[in-house]
């Protein structure tokens, strides 16, 4: 299977255990020959690496997402903390954002939080920003020097998304590089093999983030404007309001979930579709044409490949797989949508598929928010730069970066 040997993966298929250091360049490069290997053999298996076991057939994810005996919510904080036994203190402030973050909250307090940020977020009706989505890509465009090769992740895929969601919020858009430099710190608490400096760094980035945006809630309490922070402030259901504290973890979470995803689905759909010939006339002739594209490319090669869980109670997941209260499982959606028993030719870059689906945004209650704005986005975005760029072209083979869960490219040098 490719490049990827033993002893880069070794698997027990008497103990269904494997063996595979996420950070092994064959495979955070390309997983897809790991996950065929491994759909040939047992798609749920104990990833040692990690810890606990991993599932990776549709079928299995799609339900797992769904079971409500699993969720997001661990009393125990984030696992693996580099403190000295269970001791926190240094994350105090990345626990308190996350306290009161839909994403890792559950029923009761879960429902009421998004039902008040869905209301302020629907009211904004997503398809209303369509219009200002082709004006800022076309813009971005404009600023490519001819002539010149153009790396599209800080250029376009990252400005696009972090300027429309601090518009949305009402936050100083030129405060871009600084918001993503936060959102970077923070994820990187959910990487494989962190550090006592990255856990002290997300802290850090978690405090000074959280300062911001209270700052921006109160001068909003005083002048409340057409933006989704006042809208948050506003919101309510049956006469309950979001604290100033679940404001602020939610701005967050909206900003972090804003753009994080779409810059690597915006990096990974050019090169996917650069890979398949670039044809505009093929994947963006249409709007049908170019929903169907941005579809694939969420199939295709996804941005997030792994999304844990915790079991709340004794669960038999799959036929001798038990995992007991605490216990953490993994549910690998890159592998997910390139299954073989739910996709024909998984492998194949086929935009129009009878058989399309896939677990990109999750599922269940904690299927993500802001699907409808990250569609649209793409959709946009990847027409304008095809159609006004016809011959665009790599001007150098792209690699992938060492942060398995978030599979995003280094750079995406271009030319024109």
């Amino acid at each position: 299977m490719s490049k990827l040997t033993p002893p880069a993966l070794a698997f027990d298929p008497a103990t269904r255990h494997l063996r595979l250091d996420p950070h092994e360049p064959a495979f955070f490069q390309n997983p897809y020959d790991a996950y065929a290997f491994l759909h040939g053999v047992s798609n749920a298996f104990f990833w040692e690496e990690f810890g606990f076991w991993c599932f990776g057939g549709f079928d299995d994810v799609n339900r797992l997402l769904r079971d409500r005996r699993f969720g997001r919510q661990n009393p125990a904080g984030i696992p693996d903390s580099r403190g000295i036994g269970q001791d926190r203190s240094h994350l105090s402030a990345f626990d308190g954002v996350e306290a009161n973050s839909m994403l890792e909250l559950e029923p009761p307090v879960h429902t009421r939080l998004r039902t008040l940020v869905n209301r302020a977020f629907v009211s904004r009706q997503v398809e209303r920003l369509r219009p200002r989505v082709e004006v800022l890509a076309n813009e971005l465009i404009d600023r490519f020097e001819p002539g010149k090769t153009v790396d599209l992740l800080p250029d376009f895929a990252a400005p696009l998304p972090i300027t429309i969601i601090a518009e949305m919020l009402g936050v100083p858009v030129e405060m871009g590089p600084q918001l993503l430099d936060w959102s970077h710190q923070m994820v990187a608490m959910y990487m494989h093999g962190r550090t006592r400096a990255i856990e002290e760094t997300a802290n850090r980035a978690a405090r000074e983030f959280a300062d911001f945006l209270r700052g921006h809630v109160i001068e909003r309490r005083r002048n409340p404007g057409d933006d989704l922070l006042s809208l948050l402030i506003s919101a309510q259901e049956d006469g309950e309001r979001l604290s100033e504290d679940e404001m602020v973890s939610s701005a967050i979470l909206l900003l972090n979930a804003g753009h994080e995803a779409t810059v690597h689905q915006t990096g990974n759909a050019v090169r996917s579709i650069l890979m398949q010939g670039g044809d505009v006339s093929r994947f963006f002739g249409s709007p049908e044409a170019t929903a169907a594209t941005v579809e694939e490319c969420l199939r295709f090669d996804a941005p997030l490949h792994m999304f844990a869980r915790y079991a709340y109670q004794e669960v038999e997941v799959a036929p001798g797989i038990v995992v007991q209260p605490g216990q953490t499982i993994g549910l690998l959606l890159g592998m997910a949508n390139h299954d073989p028993r739910a996709f024909a030719d998984p492998l194949a870059f086929r935009p129009g598929r009878s058989d399309q689906k896939n677990v990109s945004f999750g599922a269940g209650i904690h299927f993500c928010i802001g699907a409808p704005l990250a569609r649209l986005e793409l959709q946009v975005s990847l027409k304008a730069l095809f159609e006004r760029h016809p011959k665009l072209h790599l001007a150098e083979r792209p690699s992938f970066r060492d942060t398995y869960h978030f599979h995003g490219l280094e750079t995406l040098a271009v030319g024109f």
